[in-house]
């Protein structure tokens, strides 16, 4: 089989295993974060090896960055920080999960996985994010209520890009490309204000280029009757798919021209323009998240299988108990981290607290920062490449797998969790 059968052949295989988790978390009710994993472990090198995402090579990369920075710019788009109540919430979360959650992270992982100091920060870095690529999912199935759902996932917006600039740099340090931690700093202050700043503006000359696009040609007016000439219903208006074009030629300059000039400024770049061209944009915006938000969760369900293809059992078996108990070990560190975060907030009360804290799980971004950086340090020679990406995959497949079944259990027995949505009305 030729290599490019072999690659249009890999691409079709995950995006059926994908699309087969999602019918049938459907129709089980299942969490479909949850499947989506299980079903690229059982094809991949874990299961079967139908699925080999390594024969993609380094084009895959700068495609998972695209698709992620699409995911951020939609969860962007509907952030809404309404009330001093929610964003000091978020700021506490945020700012306490930076400093405690990072170095429990790092002694866990020292003290019990065996990997060395460099590489224990490199993974609490990672392990920073909540990825909104589950988080957003998981939110929406809860139907949690609306501080609490925008809360979590204000977190992993703001958490996502500054663990990957964080872990970028970090990896730097390790493998001696930079000298000291002043070095980090500023870097890290570089590409994250930076990425903020580029994301802004385009943001703003998009929500211009959108209110100034001429409306669509009207269609002739149908009969007061509600049918047309021909005796059928009257068909609804078209899809103006115009802005949606503009916004994603937008935003997948901006992601890729900040990784030319800042790498890992992209995804803060993308996180920004949503923001902007949220708050800009009202009827924009809910036009623009309608069609985003489908791409996303295509992208989600592609992705999520592809890079859970790549993880084998000879990367994990070597952690044993002491990477499982370092992974169940986050569990606790933030528990702690939220409860201190939590202090002087009355908008939180001790059930929402209780969810909070055990609603982490960690997603695409995770999992792409982590194949990246193990490649890079096999190519530094630097020894611990295979156990920090195990540990990684480790820490996706418990945070996910436990949290994705446990947590809407514990949303109803908390009383958080919303009613069903009523069924449509039969026409």
């Amino acid at each position: 089989m030729q290599i490019s059968d072999r690659l249009a052949l890999i691409w079709g295989a995950a995006s059926f295993a994908g699309a087969a988790a999602q019918t049938i978390a459907r129709f089980t009710g299942l969490p479909a974060v949850v499947l989506l994993l299980a079903v690229g472990l059982l094809l991949g090198h874990a299961g079967l090896d139908w699925i080999q995402p390594e024969i993609l090579g380094r084009g895959l990369e700068p495609l998972v960055g695209l698709l992620v920075s699409l995911v951020l710019f939609d969860g962007g788009l509907k952030l809404r920080l309404a009330g001093r109540d929610l964003q000091r919430s978020v700021l506490q979360l945020v700012v306490v999960r930076s400093l405690l959650g990072f170095a429990g992270a790092a002694e866990l992982a020292y003290g019990l996985t065996g990997l060395d100091l460099p590489l224990s920060l490199v993974y609490a870095a990672i392990a920073l994010a909540t990825g909104p690529t589950v988080v957003t999912p998981l939110v929406q199935e809860l139907r949690l209520t609306p501080d609490l759902g925008v809360l979590l996932e204000a977190e992993g917006l703001i958490l996502e890009p500054v663990g990957a600039v964080l872990a970028l740099l970090l990896l730097q340090l390790a493998i001696g490309s930079l000298d000291s931690w002043t070095d980090v700093l500023s870097r890290l202050l570089l590409r994250l204000g930076g990425g903020v700043a580029a994301g802004a503006l385009a943001g703003l000359l998009l929500s211009l280029l959108l209110s100034r696009l001429p409306e669509t040609p009207a269609e002739e007016p149908a009969p007061a009757d509600g049918t047309s000439d021909g005796g059928l219903a009257a068909s609804p208006p078209p899809f103006d798919a115009l802005p949606l074009q503009l916004s994603l030629g937008v935003l997948f300059l901006l992601f890729s021209g900040c990784e030319a000039v800042l790498p890992q400024s992209g995804f803060p770049a993308a996180v920004s323009a949503g923001v902007v061209v949220g708050l800009r944009q009202e009827y924009a915006a809910t036009e623009l998240d309608r069609a985003i938000r489908q791409l996303a969760m295509l992208a989600i369900t592609v992705l999520f299988p592809l890079l859970a293809a790549d993880v084998s059992w000879t990367e994990l078996s070597p952690l044993g108990l002491g990477g499982v108990a370092c992974v169940l070990g986050l569990t606790l560190v933030r528990g702690l981290v939220v409860l201190l975060a939590g202090l002087g907030l009355p908008s939180l009360d001790w059930r929402e607290k209780l969810l909070v804290s055990w609603i982490a799980p960690r997603g695409i971004v995770t999992a792409a920062v982590a194949s990246l950086f193990a490649l890079q340090l096999d190519a530094a020679g630097v020894a611990g490449a295979g156990s920090l990406k195990g540990l990684v995959f480790l820490t996706i497949l418990i945070t996910v797998g436990l949290q994705g079944f446990t947590a809407p259990w514990l949303a109803r027995r908390l009383g958080l969790s919303g009613p069903m949505p009523a069924p449509a009305p039969a026409p």
